[in-house]
């Protein structure tokens, strides 16, 4: 049915992917009430990042690690920019390819490529888990990084394994940028103007708990998790949940973790739990 979420307001932070997911739920017939978490940049200095890229051309790494499709999507922006996105691509084709999760084996098609192996849970102990089960020793691997995590666990792991590590940190986040959007977003919630929040990444979980102590809205966010369905795309989501005291309500069948079935199993907990909204 392509109205299975209709009369229902659906509060969505994803920043990265946000249109689409707002297009898929307004097709369901849901009122997509949007609320980016921050604002994504290219890296502040991209020297790094290009020297990143051309050794990458020039010495293809063995192997190639990708913890965000937003990351690879830098790259190659960047590739593109200085007039070697078609070596660059050639350059990680020779590479054995590891995802953290379906996002970045997405951005790797983009570009006409394939994953050699995905996590099976789109975490970094996944990706600690999947490599360790690899000979590394005396291997180049490019690791490609995000913003705002510590990954020394990561690095540390695959050194140990005898990798040589080369890292990359192609973006970096500017949060304070939606801080307002964040604060209406509360206070709805805590209104009970929201009848399901949608969280696709655990950032967005970090990100509204931060922007809630700020502004000293912590009581209002706590509220409007009593009065509000939480939906988790994923185990690493639902982790961060339960790691600040919140529940899980809604998740997508277990390795289903894409935004099709979350809002498959958003339809079905909505229509169980709670009566369509007036109109």
């Amino acid at each position: 049915m392509a109205d299975r979420l209709n009369g229902y307001r659906i509060l969505i932070l994803e920043t990265r992917e946000e249109a689409q997911f707002s297009k898929l739920l307004a097709e369901q017939g849901a009122d997509v009430v949007q609320c980016p978490m921050i604002e994504i940049h290219d890296a502040p200095d991209p020297a790094p990042v290009e020297a990143w890229i051309r050794r990458a051309i020039e010495n293809p790494f063995d192997d190639l690690v990708l913890m965000t499709g937003e990351g690879l999507r830098r790259l190659a922006k960047l590739a593109r920019n200085r007039g070697v996105d078609q070596a660059f691509v050639a350059a990680l084709a020779k590479s054995r390819k590891f995802t953290r999760g379906p996002k970045p084996g997405k951005a790797l098609r983009e570009v006409g490529l394939e994953q050699q192996q995905m996590t099976e849970k789109p975490t970094t102990d996944g990706i600690i888990e999947m490599m360790a089960k690899l000979d590394l020793k005396g291997r180049r691997v490019g690791l490609q990084l995000y913003p705002d995590k510590d990954h020394s666990a990561l690095i540390g792991a695959l050194s140990a394994q005898g990798a040589l590590v080369d890292t990359v940190l192609p973006y970096a986040y500017d949060p304070k940028a939606a801080d307002a959007n964040i604060t209406a977003a509360i206070d709805d919630m805590a209104a009970g103007r929201i009848d399901c929040i949608a969280l696709t990444n655990l950032g967005q979980v970090r990100r509204l708990i931060e922007a809630a102590k700020a502004h000293g809205s912590e009581a209002e966010l706590r509220e409007g998790f009593q009065r509000t369905l939480i939906a988790s795309v994923g185990p690493a989501v639902s982790g961060e949940l339960a790691a600040h005291g919140l529940r899980t309500d809604i998740a997508p069948a277990e390795e289903a973790y894409f935004m099709r079935p979350l809002i498959s199993a958003m339809a079905t907990a909505l229509a169980e739990k709670r009566p369509k909204a007036p109109g």
